[in-house]
């Protein structure tokens, strides 16, 4: 198995200091679909058929969406969604979108991490890392690559990005 530790470095030739915009967490969470099912006990809501999330600066498309909220807080604990693939973007504090997909992403917002798995890619500015998973923090832009046995993680930088 490959592994591949990285502390954003892709993206840190294009903006040393780009952060996920500050305010995404503390916005509502909107979600449409064709369909939603509430399990109170397991505080859990799943958003089936062309699911669309937004908070804030943030956007997650995919075919099914599950957001499960903390038991005792009431506040939602991580987002799950299911695609081929699902798509994550968001807006830095820069003005620069981060893009992410794979075939299935778990947000957990308590933490502030992104986990792609199955096909994982993230990309800024034309630089892209992709592999079959990608754990990805946030809010420390830091990332692990993985990759499956017979795979490799690829990562793409563009010339104008490394010669600066």
């Amino acid at each position: 198995m490959k592994l591949l530790h990285l502390s954003l470095l892709a993206f840190a030739f294009a903006s040393p200091n780009a952060l996920a915009l500050t305010s995404d967490t503390e916005q509502p969470v909107y979600i449409d679909s064709d369909s939603q099912q509430l399990d109170m006990k397991s505080n859990k809501v799943t958003f089936q058929g062309d699911v669309k999330l937004k908070q804030g600066s943030i956007n997650i498309n995919a075919d099914k969406i599950v957001v499960t909220r903390d038991a005792t807080t009431g506040e939602i604990a991580a987002i799950n969604a299911f695609g081929i693939p699902a798509t994550f973007s968001q807006l830095t504090d820069d003005g620069k979108t981060l893009d992410g997909q794979a075939n299935n992403l778990n947000y957990q917002l308590q933490t502030d991490k992104l986990i792609m798995t199955k096909n994982a890619q993230l990309s800024q500015d034309g630089n892209t890392i992709s592999g079959s998973s990608i754990t990805y923090q946030i809010s420390s832009q830091k990332l692990v690559a993985d990759s499956d046995k017979d795979e490799r993680v690829t990562t793409v930088l563009q010339p104008t990005q490394v010669n600066k």
